[in-house]
């Protein structure tokens, strides 16, 4: 279990009414935790929401949604899927075209 702190976590996912969230200091993920869905703020209730949470004595003590990291961090994501889906033509491709 991470030690007492401030971080940066991402919901990973919902198993049932519980919530994982993966832990980031730095950049890196350093750990997870495992709470209760309501203890997220409603509008961070989906998986890939970016929170700030502090913990203390392995429970969360502090939650908040942050809103532009997550937007930030979607739209990163779609660009680089974006980015790989425009693959260059290859050599058959050339032939197809004249």
């Amino acid at each position: 279990m991470p030690s007492d702190g401030t971080y940066t976590a991402v919901v990973d996912r919902f198993e049932e009414d519980l919530a994982v969230l993966l832990l980031e200091a730095d950049g890196d993920t350093v750990g997870e935790v495992v709470v209760d869905e309501a203890a997220l703020p409603a509008d961070g209730r989906h998986v890939d929401a970016v929170l700030a949470v502090e913990l203390e004595d392995d429970e969360l003590v502090e939650v908040t949604y942050t809103e532009a990291e997550t937007d930030e961090r979607s739209d990163q994501a779609q660009s680089r899927f974006d980015s790989l889906s425009q693959r260059p033509p290859s050599g058959d491709d050339k032939d197809d075209a004249g």
